[in-house]
């Protein structure tokens, strides 16, 4: 007897291989199918992520454009450290510039440091911005008082 005509309870052996290889088969082709469909998943996640992240870039840029308005920055210079233009008579012709550099800039006032701040009895330190609403002083609501009879206007007193 050979391979090919032996039988194993009424098949050819070679039947029964070529069973087991296709039914190997067949596992294998549905775990590949199952590995793709998740690969396929988590593809989409990703991508839904880079979405999500491509869009919160672009809303942080719109709100860097927007804090970084001259405009913006002149008024909170104004409003918290007390910044203003420089007057015409502090700007230096281009004739003053020869003078400028062989003399030195002319001394400027010295900034008080924060410590002095303290000490100077001064409730703002510089650089930092001053207290909002919330944090200054508490609003008082006066408490209604009965009113006072009215005196009569024509009685003798």
């Amino acid at each position: 007897m050979s391979v090919f005509t032996k039988k194993v309870r009424g098949f050819r052996l070679l039947d029964l291989i070529g069973i087991g290889f296709l039914i190997a088969l067949i596992l294998g082709v549905y775990l590949a199918k199952t590995m793709a469909g998740r690969e396929r998943a988590e593809i989409a996640s990703v991508e839904r992520e880079i979405k999500a992240e491509t869009s919160r870039i672009r809303l942080l840029q719109a709100e860097v454009a927007h804090l970084e308005q001259p405009g913006r920055i002149e008024r909170l210079a104004v409003t918290y450290l007390k910044m203003e233009a420089v007057p015409a008579n502090r700007e230096a012709s281009p004739a003053q510039l020869p003078r400028m550099a062989v003399g030195g800039l002319p001394p400027k006032a010295k900034a008080p440091s924060p410590v002095a701040a303290l000490f100077n009895a001064s409730n703002q330190t510089p650089g930092v911005p001053p207290p909002g609403p919330h944090e200054a002083a508490p609003v008082r609501v006066a408490e209604a008082q009965p009113a006072a009879a009215p005196a009569p206007t024509g009685a003798p007193q």
